[in-house]
């Protein structure tokens, strides 16, 4: 699977204010807890780019859909226009 950001990019510290029972439980089941949240963090970005992806094509295929119905049938401001 391709990284859908740059893997190679150097890494600094965040602060982040999580609940300190959920890190300490974390941390007894991995020994890089910064790893295993970048790799979480980098499937939200995926997953909500995704969904962002799908609803701009939705708007594309209502524009074009729109735009050949108004093409067919003209606009319905027509039947009132005073032009």
């Amino acid at each position: 699977m391709k990284a859908i950001y740059d893997v190679s990019a150097s890494k600094r510290p965040v602060n982040l204010s999580l609940n300190e029972d959920l890190v300490a439980k974390a941390r007894r089941l991995t020994d890089n807890l910064s790893a295993e949240v970048e790799t979480l963090l980098a499937e939200y970005v995926a997953r909500q780019q995704r969904v962002r992806d799908e609803h701009a094509e939705g708007l594309r295929r209502t524009a074009a859909a729109w735009s050949a119905f108004s093409a067919r049938h003209g606009s319905f401001a027509d039947e009132f226009s005073e032009l």
